[in-house]
């Protein structure tokens, strides 16, 4: 396994001062890069542990590889913890509401002014401008954007199936951080990165944007889109479970049709081309129904294989714990989810030299790490005792039990 002195950002201070998705995934993968990542949480622990639905799953998943310090930021002691760890951090990263980090005291102006070399990354709903001040989610901007209408088909929005903005936006601030640090080892000098979800969004939009720009038509949702491959589909097989075929240059067709032994189409004078497969689509899309639906699945994918063509079976989620490649390729760690789930989950999916990102830390139970935290900032034992009494820090840990709530 990977040491932890070989990852890039390993000596890095990050203080993640985050909730849900976007604030997380960002310090998801600078600790995965190495950092060490300090998430600061209240002393009852952060709500998104406690979602349910959909959000079942989103500590345990973006948290992994970090430390928990449970502190109450609206009590004198618990910031003067963080004014002692914000003399050595080299990060800080925040997604709460507008406003939120100034009213603790903690804003950009205040700090910045403290520790020059400090890196702030904010990560909003929307950057400086008329909307600044709304809160956002990842749901809305998919609306407001433009992405879910062009997601889903006409007339029917409908948000991508992961949270794609959110965790887009997260890395990028990461990028912003990055290129924050490699500027401070000529500078000496920290400074403000804001990533915000809105924006995100139009930059995942801005391939529609050109085409609207160039075509001066309105832009039409993907599934009701002018495909410019030939063949570019679900396909559905004899048993069921559709698979994806794209057919996208002339080389493609003819090992395809070789592949199901159809040389009839290969040496059909009326298809030798893309464009000439376009205009005879009517004609093609229903013979190429008819023969995937006489093959079972597993004869379908074998001979896009064998064929070397872009193919897909369609997967669902639970599909992904037994893939191959992600197996074989080391695509996922086995993590601890709680005291009774262990699952393997994604890896960040970067190798760097021949070095993958390993676990290093499972996600943290709450204030698993405040104590030792305290400790290294230069607090006694005393004063983490009568902290711990006092509710202004939590930690699970035996020689400084956590008070009963109840």
């Amino acid at each position: 396994m990977n040491g932890e002195r070989t990852l890039p950002l390993h000596g890095l201070t990050v203080l993640e001062f985050t909730h849900a998705v976007m604030g997380p995934s960002a310090g998801l993968v600078l600790a995965d890069l190495g950092a060490t990542v300090v998430h600061v949480e209240p002393p009852e622990g952060d709500a998104t542990r406690r979602l349910r639905g959909m959000g079942t799953g989103f500590f345990s998943y973006f948290n992994r590889n970090k430390q928990s310090l449970a502190v109450d930021l609206k009590h004198p002691d618990g910031l003067a913890l963080i004014d002692r760890l914000l003399a050595t951090a080299d990060v800080l990263v925040e997604n709460f509401g507008p406003g939120t980090m100034d009213r603790l005291g903690l804003g950009y102006e205040v700090l910045s002014a403290r520790w020059p070399r400090l890196i702030y990354c904010s990560l909003k709903g929307f950057m400086p401008g008329p909307y600044e001040q709304r809160h956002a989610m990842d749901e809305v901007v998919q609306m407001m954007g433009g992405l879910a209408y062009m997601t889903g088909p006409p007339g029917m929005p409908l948000r991508a199936g992961t949270s794609v903005v959110d965790i887009t936006g997260g890395m990028f601030g990461v990028l912003g951080v990055l290129a924050a640090l490699h500027e401070r080892t000529t500078t000496e000098r920290g400074q403000l990165v804001r990533a915000a979800l809105f924006e995100t969004t139009a930059f995942l939009m801005g391939q529609h944007m050109a085409h609207g720009a160039l075509s001066r038509q309105p832009v039409p949702p993907m599934p009701a889109r002018i495909s410019p491959w030939s063949v570019y589909r679900t396909f559905t097989p004899a048993d069921g479970d559709a698979v994806f075929i794209g057919l996208v240059s002339d080389r493609h067709w003819q090992r395809f049709c070789r592949a199901f032994e159809r040389p009839d189409l290969a040496e059909d004078p009326t298809l030798t081309t893309n464009n000439a497969r376009i205009e005879h689509r009517d004609r093609v899309l229903p013979e190429l129904e008819r023969l995937i639906g006489g093959f079972s699945r597993a004869d379908v994918i074998a001979r896009c294989e064998q064929a070397d063509i872009p193919f897909a079976p369609i997967a669902r989620t639970e599909d992904l714990f037994d893939d191959p490649q992600l197996n074989g390729g080391a695509g996922l760690l086995e993590t601890q989810l709680d005291a009774t789930t262990r699952a393997k989950l994604p890896r960040t999916p970067l190798e760097l030299d021949g070095r993958t990102l390993p676990l290093r830390r499972d996600p943290p139970a709450i204030g698993a790490d405040s104590v030792d935290i305290a400790r290294r900032a230069g607090f006694d034992d005393a004063v983490i005792t009568a902290w711990i009494a006092a509710g202004v820090l939590a930690a699970p840990d035996p020689a400084f039990p956590t008070p009963d709530p109840s």
